[in-house]
């Protein structure tokens, strides 16, 4: 068992006395200072609480505004002068994200009292992710290599494919439940900016480069060379595949 914080406890009182809109309209306050803020720890109450029940659309929103308070909280992928994206950073943002929705998820199957520390220091619990995240990232870096790409296609070989375990968010979206495109776009809408981006234009059906003049491709576009498009496509289907596996198959 675990004790919130009197603090926390008198928020919580306050908060479930209000009407779903209201509590809604508070939960997407994003400054700390404002009087209406709804603290982190109280947000995950009522994310853990909708376990009882099917995702509905409230908590399907209360789900994506945490993950977006999650993201704020660690380093930004971007470098400050514009140069690109940190691999470094990108890498410690996805290890973080993908163990917090892991704890989500395994909470929402059966209790999980690994989350329980979150309820009571969520900043706290936070940081202890993070810290934990570096070590394996700096160790990650220092052995990799880079993959051979087939030479015709541009694409990674279907034995490299295999071995790292192909994943498309968009397959059979046809036939998919309405829970889990709902979770899809909760799911892009928290990737990091260049990666929703490229998200965004693959769904669309552009392509990541083409010899033919004047097509539209999402490297010209982005003005981003094919190999760094290809890294952030397949960062952003790591982060998805992560952040769906809570969610209800398509």
């Amino acid at each position: 068992m675990y004790s919130r914080t009197p603090k926390i406890q008198a928020k919580l009182v306050e908060l479930e006395a209000l009407s779903r809109d209201e509590l809604m309209a508070r939960a997407h306050i994003s400054r700390r200072e404002d009087p209406g803020y709804v603290p982190s720890e109280c947000l995950l109450y009522f994310v853990r609480a909708s376990r009882e029940h099917e995702p509905d659309a409230a908590s399907e929103q209360f789900y994506r505004i945490l993950l977006a308070r999650v993201l704020r909280c660690l380093p930004k992928a971007e470098n400050t002068d514009g140069s690109g994206v940190s691999l470094t950073r990108s890498n410690i943002r996805e290890k973080v994200l993908f163990q917090f929705v892991e704890l989500l998820a395994a909470d929402r199957r059966s209790y999980s009292e690994r989350l329980d520390f979150f309820e009571v220091r969520f900043d706290g619990a936070l940081a202890n992710l993070k810290r934990d995240a570096k070590r394996p990232t700096w160790r990650d870096e220092k052995r990799s290599v880079a993959l051979e790409l087939d030479e015709e296609t541009g694409e990674p070989s279907v034995e490299i494919e295999r071995a790292a375990g192909s994943f498309d968010p968009f397959a059979a979206m046809e036939n998919a439940s309405a829970a889990y495109q709902s979770r899809l776009d909760a799911a892009i809408e928290a990737l990091p900016t260049e990666h929703k981006r490229v998200i965004e234009m693959l769904r669309q059906g552009f392509p990541i480069d083409s010899k033919e003049p004047g097509a539209i491709t999402i490297s010209g576009t982005l003005k981003r060379s094919e190999k760094t498009i290809r890294t952030y496509r397949d960062k952003a289907f790591s982060s998805l595949r992560a952040m769906l596996s809570e969610g209800d198959e398509p």
